[in-house]
Formats: structure tokens, C-alpha cells, sequence
């Protein structure tokens, strides 16, 4: 786990600057990609809450209009386009004073062109050439806890080749790196729903040993901070990890999802699948239509199990003036609303 770098002295005069562009440049627009997904919708709820228009870059109009239903859409503003449109990506940084880059995959789709290099580095390069090309200087990146360099999982890898393009690009840049992040209407407890409630698969399945450690971070601590990082100068440059307050093996999680979703089945078993029968799996069957999309695992995700996802919170708590929610206090409060 890598420690929250503290501020330099190439830091501190980035933060003063950013405090006095602020004073002449206030941020009131920002470009949110990845608007209509678990985390961006959250986002977008916060940044309309807080004051800021959105400018919604999306691929489909109508299915951002779905999920912004009941905002003031008078602070919503939406470019149809990807990534990878320069015309949609000039367009939006047009029409924006910052950024919040969201978009990630969790599976990839190569034959639809979706892969994690493509997604996470070079739609990560796209964005922040043409915030430079704009003269955008505010820039807040999502990234994963346990990015690095020689990771295990590719996912981690691109991940962190973002991170370093982001670093080298001179913007006014701030990154986070949560560890998985949880909410009601998010895939990942959704999964943990139908592991604990569902009679398919019969059992709860987990990869290994199931004591690697993950620390569910709240989605609304997510946009808090990402927003709030707009409006704190002393936040640029540097990067930090997100978790809740507690860290739980693989099966304590189970454990504690069996006990506090509704309706979910005690008699169920957690079963251990090894590691090399589930990379075995995600290269051959779970590929195929025979298994249903929701419990479709890759290589990536049974790696990115056999690790630790855990760290600190302790500087992000400090750097944003908060207490980081407990998980099974708000799974308490949203179980019976998961799908």
C-alpha cells in the first residue's frame, strides 16, 4: 500500500497558484464522463446539488436523461459523443471550466473495442490532451486502489499508466484511488445480492483462500470528495487512497451481506473455488453465453481477489474535513432497496 504523498514545494506552488486562479476563474461548469454509470450518476447528483453544471459527455442522450430524472436540469448539459470523438471532446471542454474523468471497465469487450488499455490509458490520454489543448487546467481523475506499475492484473496496470500520464501532463490534477465502492443501485452489491439471496449460483462462491482484505468505500464519500477537490486548492497535486473505516476478508463481507440483506439464505454455504479452476473458467466458460452476465468473472478480477484492497484513511479524511461512512451501517440503511 502506498502512502498519500505529501505536499513538495512543487506542490505548494501549484496550490497557490490554483488559489489564485480560483479567485479570477471560479469553476462553475465541469465536464463528467462516465455520467450514466454507478459512480457518475452519483456525481452528477452532487455536482448539481452543489451549484456546478454538469456537462455530460455520453454516448446516448435519452439514457441521461433517465438516469438524471428529478435534478434541476437546467444545470445539466449533455455532448453526444465518446472518448474517443475528438469533435464531442473539444465540443465539451469547450463548454467546461474542469473536469471529473470517471470511465473504466471492469470487463473487457475486445470486439467491441473495449479494452483496459484503450479505456483507461488512452481515454485517459484523449481527455487530457484536449483539456490542454482547451486551456483547462482543473482536472480530477478516478483511479483503483492497488494501481501500479507491475501489478498482476492488467486492469491495475492501465490503471496506473493513467495515473503517470495524468502526473506528467502539468494540469492542476488531484487522483483517487478507492477501493471497491459500494451503494444500493451498484453492480457490486447487486452481486453480493444475488451471491447471498439468490438460489443461483447455490452456493457463495469466492476465489482462494478468501482472506485477501477489501475496504467498501461508500459512493456517496466518493462524490463528496471528487467534487469537494474542486473547491480546495490544496488538494492538487496529490493523490489519494479511499476506504471505508473497516477492512473485511472476502468472507466476512459474504458474512456480514448474508446477515443484513433482506432476504438473504443462512443455509447457503460459502465454498472456496481455487485459483487456477477459476482462471481456467474465466478464460473458457465464462466467455460463453452459457453463463448469465452478472456472474461473469475474468482473470483480472480472480487476481485482483488474491491481494489486499486496503489502506489509510486517515489522510483523506483529514485533506476533506470528513469521517468515511461505515459500510455496515449503510448496508443496514439500503439493503432492502438492492435489486
Amino acid at each position: 500500500m502506498s502512502e498519500t504523498p505529501n505536499e513538495t514545494p512543487e506542490n505548494a506552488n501549484a496550490s497557490e497558484a490554483a488559489e489564485e486562479s480560483t479567485e479570477t476563474k471560479p469553476i462553475e461548469r465541469v465536464l463528467l464522463t462516465g455520467a450514466t454509470g454507478f459512480v457518475g450518476r452519483h456525481m452528477l447528483r452532487e455536482l448539481v446539488s452543489r451549484g456546478f453544471t454538469a456537462v455530460c459527455l455520453v454516448r446516448r442522450r435519452d439514457r441521461l436523461k433517465k438516469v438524471s430524472a428529478g435534478l434541476d436540469q437546467t444545470r445539466i448539459a449533455s455532448i453526444e459523443g465518446s472518448l474517443f470523438d475528438a469533435g464531442a471532446l473539444k465540443e465539451a471542454m469547450r463548454e467546461s471550466d474542469a473536469i471529473i474523468h470517471l470511465v473504466g471497465i471492469i470487463m473487457e469487450k475486445p470486439f467491441a473495442g473495449q479494452t483496459f488499455d484503450k479505456v483507461h490509458r488512452q481515454g485517459t490520454v484523449n481527455v487530457v490532451d484536449a483539456a490542454k489543448d482547451a486551456g483547462i487546467e482543473r482536472y480530477v481523475h478516478m483511479s483503483a486502489l492497488g494501481s501500479r506499475e507491475r501489478a498482476a492484473s492488467e486492469y491495475h496496470k492501465t490503471k496506473f499508466a493513467a495515473e503517470e500520464y495524468v502526473r506528467a501532463s502539468g494540469l492542476d490534477h488531484t487522483i483517487f484511488q478507492p477501493s471497491v465502492v459500494h451503494g444500493f443501485d451498484g453492480e457490486f452489491m447487486e452481486l453480493m445480492k444475488t451471491f447471498v439471496a439468490g438460489m443461483v449460483p447455490p452456493v457463495i462462491p469466492y476465489f482462494g483462500s478468501g482472506e485477501n482484505r477489501l475496504q467498501p468505500v461508500s459512493v456517496k464519500d466518493v462524490a463528496y470528495c471528487f467534487v469537494e477537490a474542486l473547491r480546495r486548492p490544496a488538494t492538487i497535486g496529490q493523490t489519494y487512497e479511499m476506504g471505508g473505516p473497516r477492512a473485511y476478508s472476502w468472507k466476512e463481507l459474504y458474512a456480514t451481506c448474508r446477515r443484513l440483506i433482506p432476504g438473504a439464505k443462512s443455509w447457503k454455504p460459502m465454498v472456496s473455488q481455487p485459483v487456477p479452476v477459476a482462471k481456467m473458467l474465466a478464460q473458457t466458460v465464462m466467455k460463453t453465453p452459457l453463463v448469465p452476465g452478472n456472474l461473469k468473472f475474468n482473470v483480472d478480477q480472480v487476481l485482483m481477489s488474491q491481494e489486499d484492497s486496503v489502506c489509510d484513511v486517515g489522510p483523506v479524511e483529514q485533506a476533506f474535513d470528513i469521517e468515511m461512512r461505515d459500510f455496515e451501517a449503510e448496508l443496514a440503511r439500503y439493503g432492502e432497496l438492492i435489486r
